[in-house]
């Protein structure tokens, strides 16, 4: 199912990620395409014992560094039918990392003044309206509400479609006429601007808005504006229906191992989770939005565009969201703008620094106890291998009284995730244990670093933490800041 992002999927990817029997045949293996001497043979074999040991039918993987592909491997086979190997060339499902590339589309286009973001959507709509809302009656929904979760609106995701199913049209779709999944109308559940869900059914507004506006649908759009000037030449929102579906594709498998039905979902929600890419394609991308970032002029993403679907507008319930992409994790110490995906049988990651052009992106077809122990441990030691962990260190010293108040257990504070988190005290650090991590990057504990005022670096967390205490020196809430900046904090209250 089309419902996953980085956090709100935390608590299903932390269970049962124990080892799958191998019950298929051996996986099979490719060769590498572009090598760099930074990635040792340790690390390709570490992926091949772990895919073999957790059944995970295929794995593709591309790096880059200093605003280049420097390194790119693909692994096992596209369906368990057919032993086809996994090329660079082998397309999967990108699921919800469609979102931030729907995102850029919508600044592109506002740049060049075809659409205003800051519009009432419901200007471009012509085959649907939005339905009536207390919310939204004094508050119009603009594209700005949609593009950055931020409008309140319900439909978290979606049902996976294969051939010979019924596949809805976008306005069956946000009418809640999905009897396999969401059956209920989109509808909203906070006046707009005021706080953050995230919302694929947010996503599906926007997709309808600018087919509505441009008379052509959303795969065109992206191949104008994105895919072909990018060279991106195995990506596409086409569905496995349509005419123009791409050839090499890798099939979805459950945890068995087994091809899920066809193994090509269709998704009519295309701008929430219909995007069919490569590692090595988004890689490209990735550097674009660098560069970019950088203030290069002559790219086909502006300096401006990349600003704008970068800059961090809420920190709430996110670690820090923007109109496209997360910047909610600091693997490394390192600012990252960051996308997951995850769908029945097949996910990915796609992380991109914010400053000098190093990244990474992979998929896997398989399901969540058969990818996840891969994908964590990938993420974790490519960062680990390419040197790329920043260091922070302080002489502070925590005093005793706020170690005193800190100390315990909690409700996860830094996500709004309903998990156990500890703050624990070892061999005179103090660490924060969250699930989150473990799963994200392979180990439970970060270390808490104190840079005064009551308030901790976590290592890789992007934000900083203060803790409030009241007169008996007991924790009140906390506020995460953005690099210190009260301007861009929030309070949280806990639950201890």
């Amino acid at each position: 199912m089309k419902k996953m992002i980085l956090l709100t999927s935390a608590i299903a990817i932390l269970a049962g990620c124990g080892n799958v029997p191998n019950t298929q045949n051996e996986v099979k293996f490719e060769t590498t395409t572009v090598q760099s001497t930074k990635v040792p043979a340790s690390f390709e074999s570490e992926i091949k014992a772990k895919m073999q040991a957790h059944n995970l039918k295929g794995f593709s993987l591309a790096i880059f560094e200093d605003y280049k592909l420097v390194y790119s491997n693909q692994w096992g086979v596209k369906a368990a039918t057919s032993g086809a190997l996994v090329d660079e060339e082998t397309a999967f499902s990108t699921a919800s990392i469609s979102k931030p590339v729907t995102a850029l589309i919508c600044v592109m286009l506002a740049e060049k003044g075809l659409i205003n973001l800051d519009d009432p959507i419901s200007k471009y709509l012509t085959r649907w309206s939005l339905p009536n809302s207390e919310f939204t009656k004094d508050t119009p929904v603009t594209w700005k509400h949609l593009l950055s979760h931020m409008a309140g609106t319900t439909q978290h995701g979606f049902a996976d479609f294969y051939e010979g199913y019924d596949i809805p049209t976008l306005a069956e779709s946000l009418q809640g006429k999905l009897p396999r999944y969401n059956n209920e109308e989109i509808n909203f559940t906070f006046k707009p601007g005021t706080d953050w869900k995230y919302s694929g059914g947010g996503y599906t507004i926007i997709q309808m808005a600018l087919e509505d506006h441009f008379g052509k649908p959303l795969h065109i759009l992206a191949q104008e504006n994105i895919f072909a000037p990018l060279g991106m030449e195995n990506t596409t929102m086409v569905q496995p229906n349509e005419t123009g579906f791409l050839t090499n594709v890798a099939s979805v498998h459950n945890r068995e191992g087994d091809v899920i039905h066809s193994g090509l979902p269709i998704t009519p929600q295309v701008a929430p989770s219909g995007m069919w890419s490569t590692p090595e394609d988004l890689a490209k991308l990735g550097i674009a939005m660098q560069m970019a970032l950088r203030g290069d002029k002559d790219t086909i993403i502006s300096p401006q565009t990349a600003k704008t679907v970068t800059d961090i507008i809420s920190l709430k319930s996110s670690g820090g969201s923007t109109l496209g992409w997360f910047r909610a994790f600091g693997f490394g110490n390192i600012d990252w703008m960051r996308y997951d995906g995850s769908n029945t049988g097949v996910g990915g990651d796609f992380l991109a620094s914010m400053e000098g052009g190093k990244g990474f992106v992979f998929f896997a077809n398989g399901d969540r106890p058969n990818r996840f122990p891969v994908t964590s441990y990938v993420r974790g030691e490519t960062i680990r291998m390419m040197e790329w962990e920043k260091p922070f260190n302080t002489n502070i010293q925590v005093p005793d009284l706020l170690l005193q108040a800190i100390e315990g257990s909690y409700k996860d504070f830094l996500y709004g995730q309903n998990m156990d988190t500890e703050i624990v005290s070892l061999d005179g650090k103090i660490y924060l244990d969250s699930p989150l991590f473990a799963h994200f990057i392979g180990k439970n504990l970060s270390e808490m670093i104190y840079v005064g005022d009551n308030t901790f670096k976590i290592m890789d967390y992007p934000n900083l933490i203060r803790f409030n205490l009241g007169a008996k020196n007991q924790v009140k809430n906390l506020t995460i800041l953005r690099n210190g900046n009260d301007d861009l904090s929030i309070d949280v209250e806990i639950e201890r």
